[in-house]
C-alpha cells in the first residue's frame, strides 16, 4: 500500500498543481471518474495484456467515461497509461481529493446507512455531523443493510457510530462482560 501512495504522489501533486489555476472541483470530477474506470478488474486484465496498444486502452477508457474527457484530461490520462500507472489511479485520485480538500478546509466523509437517505435528511445529517466534526464535509452515501438502523460516518480516520448493529455489540460486550 505505501508504494502505491509513494508512487501516486507526485502525479497527484502535479495534477493538483496544473489545476490549481482551474476548477479544481471539475477536475476532480473526472479523476474520481477515471479512477473508478480504472479499478475495474476486467480492465486491469486488458491493460496488463502486451498485445494490446496504450491507445487502445485509452480509447476504451475514454469510450466508458460517461462524460466526455476534456483536453487536460485527455492528456493526463494518456500519461498515466503510457507510464505504466493505471492501476495506481485510484490512489492518485485519493492523494488528489485530500490536496484539495486540505486546501479548502473540508473532508470527505462517508455515510453508511441501512437505508436509502433523501435529500432533506442528508442537509440535515450534514450540518450535524459539520458541527460535530468541526469542519465542511463533503458527503457521500452507501447502503449498508447489515446496519439494521441508524448511520455510520466514516471521517478519514475517524468513525462514528450510531447504527442499531453497533449498539447491539455494545451491549453483547456487557452481558459477555
Amino acid at each position: 500500500m505505501a508504494e502505491l501512495a509513494t508512487i501516486a504522489r507526485p502525479y497527484a501533486e502535479a495534477l493538483y498543481q496544473s489545476a490549481a489555476g482551474g476548477d479544481l472541483v471539475a477536475t476532480a470530477a473526472w479523476v474520481d471518474e477515471l479512477s473508478a474506470i480504472a479499478a475495474n478488474p476486467q480492465l486491469a486484465q486488458f491493460s496488463d495484456n502486451p498485445k494490446v496498444s496504450t491507445d487502445q486502452v485509452f480509447d476504451v477508457i475514454a469510450g466508458v467515461a460517461r462524460t466526455p474527457l476534456t483536453e487536460p484530461a485527455r492528456n493526463f490520462l494518456r500519461m498515466v497509461i503510457e507510464n505504466g500507472r493505471l492501476a495506481v489511479l485510484p490512489e492518485i485520485a485519493h492523494q488528489f481529493r485530500a490536496l484539495k480538500n486540505a486546501q479548502g478546509g473540508s473532508s470527505d466523509a462517508v455515510v453508511y446507512s441501512a437505508f436509502p437517505i433523501d435529500a432533506a435528511a442528508l442537509a440535515d445529517l450534514g450540518q450535524v455531523l459539520q458541527k460535530r466534526f468541526g469542519r465542511q464535509l463533503n458527503l457521500t452515501v452507501e447502503q449498508d443493510p447489515s446496519l439494521i438502523g441508524g448511520v455510520r460516518v466514516v471521517v478519514g480516520d475517524e468513525v462514528l457510530d450510531t447504527s442499531v448493529k453497533a449498539r447491539l455489540e455494545q451491549m453483547k460486550v456487557a452481558l459477555a462482560a
